[in-house]
């Protein structure tokens, strides 16, 4: 297969240049590329990397478990984020955050977290064969109108236990986001930064108020995707969302993954569920 690589490649005006690849490449110099794009901004995006039959099966599916209520769910209610319903009991308590452990829920979702050209850039982006975690991400995500709340700044680091920080989050769009629907919008460059004492509150998400916070905000910005865009991001770049102010619910395939040479640590939430590890990609 050939590669169609353009590191320049801006996308957007306010965006550092970031490598985008066509769907069918597999190039080891475009790879190469493409990680390097990634270590230096802390993500790329790969415009219509998920095919349109991907994307409806892991839609349709979505869908159904989504009005279904098929456990196991994250309830907006139970986070307490700007926006958030107060309880279950209030109104809009039933709104549901994350469908859970996707890639136990049908066999679409096991296919597109394995699918081996998916596999082949998380492993170039790692340097090393790599490996799925059962326990982070591993989800679709949904971003209500009306009660589906905001996340502030942070890093996926506050949450996750590994011998080493450096995991992926692939992002697959199964539709267009943007600043109407609450787009994920993140600081290139964010993932080597180095924070000062008092920057993050006890839950870990930045203080904006604080001095040190505000080189940072300055550079922020949405990443707006379109169906089937998939965004892959270091799990230590600081992202945040907004709320949704369409009338449609926004949904998101999420999964993250290590390298083999890394491992979660023991007795903690992220050896709890287990891994995969994937063939090395040819």
């Amino acid at each position: 297969m050939t590669a169609s690589l353009d590191p320049s490649a801006d996308l957007r005006a306010d965006l550092p240049a970031a490598a985008v690849l066509t769907p069918d490449a597999a190039d080891s110099d475009a790879l190469l590329r493409l990680a390097q794009a990634f270590h230096a901004n802390g993500f790329v995006i790969l415009r219509g990397f998920g095919s349109e039959a991907d994307c409806a099966a892991l839609e349709a599916v979505a869908r159904t478990h989504l009005a279904a209520v098929v456990p196991p769910v994250e309830f907006e209610a139970d986070l307490g984020y700007p926006g958030a319903p107060s309880t279950r009991d209030a109104a809009g308590g039933g709104t549901v955050r994350r469908l859970r452990q996707a890639y136990g829920r049908d066999e679409v979702f096991h296919n597109w977290a394995t699918d081996p050209k998916l596999v082949s850039v998380v492993q170039a982006l790692l340097g090393e064969p790599a490996c799925l975690t059962l326990a982070h991400h591993n989800c679709v995500m949904t971003k209500h109108p009306h009660y589906g709340s905001q996340t502030g700044w942070h890093r996926d680091t506050r949450y996750w236990s590994f011998a080493k920080p450096e995991l992926v989050t692939v992002w697959l769009a199964l539709g267009d986001e943007d600043e109407s629907n609450g787009v994920l919008r993140v600081i290139p460059g964010s993932h080597r930064a180095a924070l000062e004492p008092g920057q993050l509150d006890p839950a870990e998400f930045l203080i904006e108020a604080h001095p040190a916070s505000q080189p940072l905000l300055q550079g922020a910005c949405p990443l707006a995707l379109h169906r089937g865009d998939v965004l892959f991001f270091d799990s230590r770049l600081f992202h945040a969302a907004g709320r949704n102010a369409s009338n449609a619910v926004k949904l998101s395939v999420a999964f993250a993954y290590f390298g083999a040479s890394n491992r979660p640590l023991e007795g903690t939430r992220s050896a709890e569920f287990g891994s995969v590890a994937l063939p090395v990609a040819g």
